[in-house]
């Protein structure tokens, strides 16, 4: 029988936990992708959910899973010495449009590092149209762990839900 790898169990589950989250009303759920290379053998899975009624806010929370060639062949090969690698990658994106002000740079940090600890890497890339004038920018906030996840680690996971939201509800205030 074939047993499914690190990467597909905790795909199934994170998918699983945030579309029981739509169901309920908490979020929706507004994209999904799931993608496998064939020339690099690695897959990626991502998940973007607002607030319901924020479908054209701009606001949304993306949470990404990856796994290379390395994490798969070390848990299909039962290699002890790389059993560290059999896991996946995970990164949640927050999208963001919002006026180019510093202080909304500093205030979203503030937020997210409030939520997610001050020990997660958070970055924003901001993206403006240079031709246009506009005082918008779209705003890609993201955490991520500098570490892998692994399959004993799912109820944490399903836990980062719960912070993806309380992130999206202060997010949203803090730029109204």
């Amino acid at each position: 029988m074939f047993d499914p790898t690190a990467f597909e169990n905790i795909k199934v589950v994170i998918e699983g936990a945030i579309y029981d989250r739509d169901l309920s009303g908490e979020i929706l759920v507004i994209d999904r992708n799931d993608w496998i290379n064939t020339a690099k053998l690695s897959r990626k899975y991502e998940i973007t959910c607002c607030l319901p009624g924020d479908e054209h806010s701009g606001v949304n929370a993306t949470m990404t899973l990856e796994a290379g060639l390395e994490n798969l062949s070390a848990e299909l090969m039962d290699m002890k010495h790389a059993a560290h690698l059999a896991g996946c990658k995970v990164v949640i994106h927050f999208s963001l449009i919002h006026r180019n002000e510093s202080s909304l740079y500093k205030r979203i940090h503030t937020v997210l590092e409030e939520i997610w600890g001050s020990g997660r890497v958070i970055e924003q890339i901001v993206q403006i149209h240079a031709l246009e004038d506009s005082s918008l920018v779209k705003n890609k906030a993201s955490i991520s762990f500098n570490r892998l996840i692994y399959e004993n680690q799912i109820d944490d996971l399903t836990e980062m839900i719960g912070y993806m939201i309380q992130s999206l509800v202060k997010l949203k205030a803090s730029l109204s």
